[in-house]
């Protein structure tokens, strides 16, 4: 509640860079209900609409113009990610906006690069919070004692498979993170919104935080949707090659 308060208090911009930064600093975040619920409450409703709508053009789009969301997405990585290491020195948006520049500026060029990193984040991201949500679902079933914590090899493995991915299956590994990333955000600003409507808010928070399986299976079901709609779509695009070489 007093986290609430504090955000409440902060411009609206702030309030976006602090909770989306606390909102993914695990990897696991979606299937840490009770923290995440906490972080989509102190989103505005303004910014969870803008989710809401910018997502759902991504997972369903997003390979139509995979350069611009290739080149948007590293913009706003780098954007976050800065603000997060400028509050170090207590510069916070100078170091965001610097980050987000360069890395925006640098995705252009390195595009096949962009979509192989931003594949394997991807798979890292599927990776660890499955894990984290089937290890706790089989943990309270079967009363197994797999290890929770141990999400990073789940992310390992999704890290490598999807990484690897994107020089063989160039089409596939941009549809796979334009997917993932699209229903994220959609799903995230979804429930803020459903969550700012106090006769549904503690309905919404029950169901959430009833298993630590709900929000990822509310992300991932989605963006399997968007994958094979973006799949089943004709390609008009095609993967950036080398320059032919003079003969």
């Amino acid at each position: 509640m007093l986290s609430i308060l504090a955000q409440e208090s902060q411009s609206p911009l702030q309030n976006l860079f602090d909770t989306v930064t606390a909102m993914f600093s695990r990897p696991d975040t979606l299937a840490q209900p009770e923290a995440l619920v906490e972080h989509l409450q102190a989103l505005s409703v303004v910014w969870a609409v803008v989710f809401l709508i910018v997502g759902l053009m991504c997972m369903l789009n997003g390979y139509r113009f995979y350069r611009v969301a290739t080149v948007a997405i590293s913009l706003l990585i780098g954007l976050f990610a800065g603000y997060w290491m400028g509050q170090q020195i207590e510069a916070p948006f100078i170091v965001a906006g610097c980050m987000g520049l360069l890395l925006g500026a640098l995705a252009f060029p390195l595009m096949k690069f962009a979509v192989a990193v931003f594949g394997g984040i991807a798979g890292a991201f599927i990776g660890a919070n499955l894990w984290a949500g089937i290890a706790s679902a089989l943990n309270k079933a079967a009363s197994t004692e797999i290890p929770v914590d141990a999400y990073w090899i789940g992310a390992l493995i999704g890290l490598m498979l999807c990484g690897m991915l994107a020089f063989i299956l160039f089409k596939l590994s941009v549809v796979l993170f334009t997917s993932v990333s699209g229903a994220t955000i959609a799903v995230l600003g979804g429930l803020a919104l459903l969550l700012s409507f106090e006769p549904w808010h503690d309905t919404i928070k029950s169901g959430l935080t009833a298993s630590q399986l709900v929000v990822p299976l509310l992300v991932f079901v989605p963006a399997v949707i968007g994958l094979i709609l973006q799949e089943s779509w004709p390609d008009t695009q095609t993967a950036p090659s080398p320059a032919a070489k003079p003969t």
